[in-house]
């Protein structure tokens, strides 16, 4: 399965994937997820804001056992953020068959659509309209760097754009919901453990920071006669650094969009987004205002305006205790290997449903910490613990 799916959407320069929602890598890793299914002989469908399920089963008995996760990626991307969850969920399957387990409960694996949100700009697009925190309306709005909207690029993919919306009868089928993941950052790797249980989601969101200067000639106007947007915006990349390391959280200014973008050209706009997260509520507000006070004053310092807007935000995501506690107790009861509980900064649809139906998380051993890059990976070794940690916990769940 691995070797199937890695080629899809690869870039040959980078190294690194390109598999933004609704483009034809898109459709090639829907193909394959639809391919395993079928191979399978589970019950396929994909609902009406584009995930896709693969059934074993009744899908209307209701207090279902679903996992899975995604198949997207951030602008080149590794290999296994997202895709390890998918393939692991079909292997685990694979495994409960070879043992002759017994299922008394329907099991789902599902690929949740665009959860990086690389193209629209908003993460966990297709959860989050499964669960009703984006309407139709909010989704129709979102548009890609060439001004495509979602719902064209959706309609254009082949599938309807105004059947898009909350989803309460489908949630009301699932019982629990785990989603396994390669570990985004090294917890696991200093502790030794192959694979850990997630207990909660820092806070964490998205801004977008507008700089409006004038443009003018980069030869010919003097220093001190400009109004130049990229230093109120520079300064403000240093200062975001500054309240985060002082708050023990991250931020980030990983986008940047210059207008009218020349190298002879000073810059009338520019527009850069940050991302921050932070172990708890407080402490990202702390942060935040931070940067955005700091930005305000290196702004008016350059007369430049400064518009500041949220783009998305996710609050501090607590896992059902109940559920995270029977993943430990069933882990534990087969005694192969330690189960460390920790947090983690990354979101996920697994984060996002929490408020709608029970969730945990599965983290898999990444040795360098390493993710959203090319150089993200996980031991072959590792991923088979976590194959076999999965299925245990599936068995546990769905076949009592």
């Amino acid at each position: 399965m691995w070797a199937e799916l890695l080629p899809i959407g690869r870039d040959s320069a980078s190294g690194g994937y390109r598999r933004y929602a609704w483009t034809g890598a898109d459709a090639d890793c829907r193909a394959w997820f639809r391919q395993q299914a079928e191979d399978r002989g589970l019950t396929y469908e994909v609902d009406r804001n584009g995930n896709q399920w693969a059934w074993l089963g009744d899908p209307t008995a209701g207090d279902a056992v679903v996992t899975g996760s995604h198949l997207d990626s951030v602008p080149d991307g590794g290999a296994f953020d997202g895709p390890l969850g998918v393939v692991s969920s079909f292997a685990a399957l694979d495994e409960l068959r070879d043992r002759g387990a017994q299922f008394t409960k329907p099991l789902a694996l599902v690929n949740f659509g665009d959860e990086e949100g690389a193209r629209f700009g908003l993460a966990c697009v297709g959860s989050r309209l499964t669960a009703g925190q984006l309407t139709r309306e909010q989704a129709h709005r979102l548009t890609d760097g060439d001004g495509v909207t979602l719902a064209r690029a959706m309609e254009n993919a082949g599938y309807d754009p105004d059947a898009i919306g909350a989803d309460p009868e489908r949630l009301a089928r699932i019982g629990a919901f785990v989603e396994l993941h390669v570990e985004q950052g090294r917890a696991l790797d200093l502790s030794g453990d192959a694979v850990g249980v997630a207990s909660a989601i820092w806070p964490h969101g998205r801004w977008r920071f507008d700089f409006r200067g004038e443009a003018n000639h980069a030869g010919t106007t003097r220093l001190v006669d400009r109004r130049d947007p990229m230093l109120p915006y520079a300064e403000t990349v240093l200062a975001a650094r500054r309240e985060a390391e002082l708050a023990g959280a991250v931020a980030t200014f990983g986008k940047i969009a210059v207008e009218p973008n020349g190298v002879n050209a000073i810059p009338s706009l520019v527009r850069g987004w940050l991302d921050s997260r932070a172990p708890g509520q407080d402490t990202l507000d702390t942060v935040l205002a931070g940067i955005e006070k700091a930005a305000r004053e290196y702004a008016e310092a350059h007369g430049v305006d400064l518009d500041v807007v949220r783009e998305s935000f996710t609050p501090v995501v607590e896992f059902d205790h109940a559920l995270r506690d029977e993943l430990a107790r069933i882990l534990g009861h087969h005694g192969e290997l330690t189960v460390p509980v920790l947090g983690t900064g990354a979101g996920h649809d697994a984060g996002i449903l929490s408020g709608s139906i029970p969730t945990a998380m599965l983290f898999v051993r990444n040795p360098t910490g390493v993710s959203h890059s090319p150089a993200e990976s996980a031991a072959e070794d590792d991923c088979v613990a976590g194959v076999h940690a999965l299925a245990d916990v599936l068995e546990g769940l769905a076949c009592r």
